[in-house]
Protein backbone atom coordinates (compact mmCIF):
# COMPACT_ATOMS: atom_id res chain seq x y z
CA UNK A 1 0.00 0.00 0.00
CA UNK A 2 1.57 3.18 -0.81
CA UNK A 3 1.53 5.86 1.73
CA UNK A 4 -1.22 8.73 1.55
CA UNK A 5 -0.13 12.46 0.04
CA UNK A 6 -2.91 14.11 0.06
CA UNK A 7 -5.10 14.46 3.59
CA UNK A 8 -8.62 16.35 4.07
CA UNK A 9 -9.37 17.07 7.15
CA UNK A 10 -13.07 19.12 7.58
CA UNK A 11 -13.35 21.33 10.63
CA UNK A 12 -16.68 22.59 12.15
CA UNK A 13 -14.10 25.12 14.54
CA UNK A 14 -15.13 22.69 17.58
CA UNK A 15 -12.50 21.51 19.86
CA UNK A 16 -12.95 17.83 18.73
CA UNK A 17 -12.63 18.85 15.28
CA UNK A 18 -8.77 20.94 15.74
CA UNK A 19 -8.34 17.55 17.95
CA UNK A 20 -8.49 15.37 14.84
CA UNK A 21 -6.60 18.44 12.91
CA UNK A 22 -3.63 18.33 14.98
CA UNK A 23 -3.88 14.07 14.94
CA UNK A 24 -3.67 14.49 10.95
CA UNK A 25 -1.05 17.25 11.17
CA UNK A 26 1.62 14.76 13.14
CA UNK A 27 0.42 11.76 10.35
CA UNK A 28 0.71 14.01 7.80
CA UNK A 29 4.69 15.52 8.69
CA UNK A 30 5.11 11.58 9.28
CA UNK A 31 4.07 10.52 5.79
CA UNK A 32 5.36 13.50 4.15
CA UNK A 33 1.88 14.80 2.76
CA UNK A 34 -0.21 17.56 2.53
CA UNK A 35 -3.28 18.85 4.18
CA UNK A 36 -6.59 20.47 2.69
CA UNK A 37 -8.56 21.68 5.28
CA UNK A 38 -12.64 21.94 4.46
CA UNK A 39 -15.61 23.58 6.31
CA UNK A 40 -18.97 22.96 4.96
CA UNK A 41 -21.81 26.03 4.91
CA UNK A 42 -25.28 25.57 4.41
CA UNK A 43 -26.48 27.08 1.39
CA UNK A 44 -28.44 30.92 2.21
CA UNK A 45 -32.23 30.59 2.22
CA UNK A 46 -34.85 33.30 2.62
CA UNK A 47 -36.24 32.81 6.36
CA UNK A 48 -39.85 31.66 7.00
CA UNK A 49 -41.41 32.57 10.13
CA UNK A 50 -44.28 34.36 11.95
CA UNK A 51 -44.22 38.06 13.12
CA UNK A 52 -42.92 37.51 16.27
CA UNK A 53 -40.39 34.77 15.13
CA UNK A 54 -36.94 36.72 16.30
CA UNK A 55 -34.28 36.15 13.31
CA UNK A 56 -31.06 37.09 13.40
CA UNK A 57 -30.33 39.96 10.96
CA UNK A 58 -27.84 38.43 9.23
CA UNK A 59 -30.44 35.57 8.21
CA UNK A 60 -32.71 38.44 5.72
CA UNK A 61 -29.84 39.67 3.58
CA UNK A 62 -28.04 36.64 1.43
CA UNK A 63 -24.82 39.02 1.46
CA UNK A 64 -24.63 39.12 5.25
CA UNK A 65 -25.12 35.77 5.58
CA UNK A 66 -22.02 34.47 2.93
CA UNK A 67 -20.22 37.38 4.67
CA UNK A 68 -20.98 35.78 7.74
CA UNK A 69 -20.52 32.20 7.55
CA UNK A 70 -17.25 32.52 5.73
CA UNK A 71 -15.72 34.50 8.69
CA UNK A 72 -16.92 31.38 10.82
CA UNK A 73 -15.33 29.29 7.97
CA UNK A 74 -11.91 31.20 8.00
CA UNK A 75 -11.51 31.10 11.62
CA UNK A 76 -12.20 27.61 11.71
CA UNK A 77 -9.70 26.84 8.59
CA UNK A 78 -7.53 29.21 10.55
CA UNK A 79 -7.26 27.08 13.41
CA UNK A 80 -6.63 24.02 11.13
CA UNK A 81 -3.63 25.27 9.43
CA UNK A 82 -2.32 26.80 12.33
CA UNK A 83 -2.30 23.07 13.48
CA UNK A 84 -0.15 21.96 10.26
CA UNK A 85 2.05 25.06 10.49
CA UNK A 86 3.04 23.61 13.70
CA UNK A 87 3.92 20.33 12.26
CA UNK A 88 5.64 22.66 9.40
CA UNK A 89 3.23 21.02 7.07
CA UNK A 90 1.43 22.17 4.20
CA UNK A 91 -2.20 23.51 3.73
CA UNK A 92 -5.25 24.24 1.54
CA UNK A 93 -7.81 25.88 2.92
CA UNK A 94 -11.06 25.46 1.03
CA UNK A 95 -15.08 25.50 2.14
CA UNK A 96 -17.92 24.07 0.06
CA UNK A 97 -21.64 25.36 0.08
CA UNK A 98 -23.44 22.16 0.92
CA UNK A 99 -27.19 20.85 2.32
CA UNK A 100 -25.54 18.17 3.83
CA UNK A 101 -22.22 17.99 5.63
CA UNK A 102 -20.85 14.98 4.39
CA UNK A 103 -21.86 15.49 0.74
CA UNK A 104 -19.34 18.57 1.48
CA UNK A 105 -17.03 16.40 2.48
CA UNK A 106 -16.81 13.71 0.06
CA UNK A 107 -17.22 16.37 -2.73
CA UNK A 108 -14.12 18.04 -1.65
CA UNK A 109 -12.33 14.98 -1.20
CA UNK A 110 -12.87 14.29 -4.54
CA UNK A 111 -12.44 17.36 -6.04
CA UNK A 112 -9.21 18.19 -4.38
CA UNK A 113 -7.69 14.62 -5.22
CA UNK A 114 -7.20 13.75 -1.33
CA UNK A 115 -6.54 9.95 -0.61
CA UNK A 116 -7.53 10.08 3.14
CA UNK A 117 -9.95 11.63 5.01
CA UNK A 118 -9.37 12.47 8.84
CA UNK A 119 -12.11 13.16 10.41
CA UNK A 120 -13.32 13.57 14.38
CA UNK A 121 -16.65 11.64 15.54
CA UNK A 122 -18.30 12.97 18.34
CA UNK A 123 -19.08 9.17 19.46
CA UNK A 124 -22.78 9.80 20.03
CA UNK A 125 -24.43 6.05 20.81
CA UNK A 126 -27.86 4.66 21.06
CA UNK A 127 -30.93 6.87 20.01
CA UNK A 128 -29.01 10.53 19.79
CA UNK A 129 -27.54 8.47 17.09
CA UNK A 130 -30.19 7.83 15.46
CA UNK A 131 -32.24 10.76 15.90
CA UNK A 132 -29.15 13.56 15.24
CA UNK A 133 -27.74 11.39 12.52
CA UNK A 134 -23.42 11.40 11.85
CA UNK A 135 -21.88 13.24 9.72
CA UNK A 136 -18.58 10.98 10.07
CA UNK A 137 -21.07 8.05 9.53
CA UNK A 138 -22.68 9.39 6.08
CA UNK A 139 -18.64 10.23 4.77
CA UNK A 140 -17.81 6.25 5.71
CA UNK A 141 -20.64 4.54 4.31
CA UNK A 142 -21.49 6.92 0.96
CA UNK A 143 -17.90 7.57 0.17
CA UNK A 144 -14.72 5.48 -1.25
CA UNK A 145 -12.17 7.07 0.14
CA UNK A 146 -10.52 5.55 3.19
CA UNK A 147 -11.60 7.53 6.75
CA UNK A 148 -9.54 7.59 9.70
CA UNK A 149 -12.54 8.87 12.86
CA UNK A 150 -10.90 10.12 15.92
CA UNK A 151 -12.18 11.18 18.91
Amino acid sequence: MAAYKHILVPTDGSKLSLSAAKEAAVLAKSLKAKITAVYVIPPWSPPVGAESTLLYAHAYDEKAYHKATEANAMKALDKVEQAAAAEKVGCDKHWVVSVRAWEGIIKAAKSRKCDLIVMASHGRRGLKRLLLGSETQHVLTHGNIPVLVLR
